[in-house]
């Protein structure tokens, strides 16, 4: 179904072991969500037999995450380009910046009036972008937008596999009401039966 709306946009601070897997600080709210864009980069290998395709695997290999914003505070800017804050409570950003990967809950509201939420995994983002422009004949706003580049988690589920993303529709039949009122309190585990 169709979205129609942005909001509650969180990151999430992770935590890596030494064997890298990941563990999730209580998600923050980052700002006033305006747009996302998310593309995903496959890595795709087709074997050839008897003159046509006989296999095709598609992968996931990366995604791109595009935010706009209505402003990014000084601690998600810390938290997620690396920039520091001076004795002046200045935010500087160097060219050694490279923030450490955050986790990115968001959701959008259906056409239904229902919601989609979403957890991205382990995104890494970049520097900012500004746009600004003089006022002139009317007043434009000018807001940030930050990018930042989707990758698998280092942390296997319980199936085996490495998640990017976790993604549920609260009208979908068989979700459990626990699942959607704690979406944003911390990151969303996989949970899978034993096999």
């Amino acid at each position: 179904m169709a979205t129609i709306g942005l909001d509650r946009l969180y990151y999430s601070k992770i935590t890596e072991a030494s064997d890298g897997t990941e563990t999730y600080a209580t998600p923050v709210a980052l700002a006033k969500a305006m747009k996302a864009d998310l593309s995903v980069d496959l890595a795709e290998a087709v074997l050839y037999a008897d003159d046509g395709a006989a296999a095709v695997v598609k992968e996931f290999k990366s995604g791109k995450l595009s935010l706009g914003v209505d402003d990014i505070g000084v601690t998600a800017a810390q938290d997620l380009t690396g920039a520091a804050v001076d004795d002046n409570g200045v935010l500087i950003s160097a060219s050694e910046d490279g923030g450490t990967p955050v986790a990115i809950g968001f959701r959008a509201k259906k056409a239904n009036g229902k919601y989609r939420y979403f957890w991205l995994y382990r995104v890494k983002f970049g520097i900012p972008a500004t746009n600004l422009e003089t006022k002139g004949d009317s007043i434009k706003y000018s807001t940030p937008t930050i990018e930042g580049t989707v990758m698998r988690r280092n942390k296997l589920d319980g199936a085996g596999n490495h998640p990017w993303k976790a993604e549920v529709s609260e009208d979908y039949a068989g979700v459990v009401l626990a699942t959607i009122t704690s979406w944003f309190t911390e990151v969303y585990e996989p949970e899978f039966a034993a096999v």
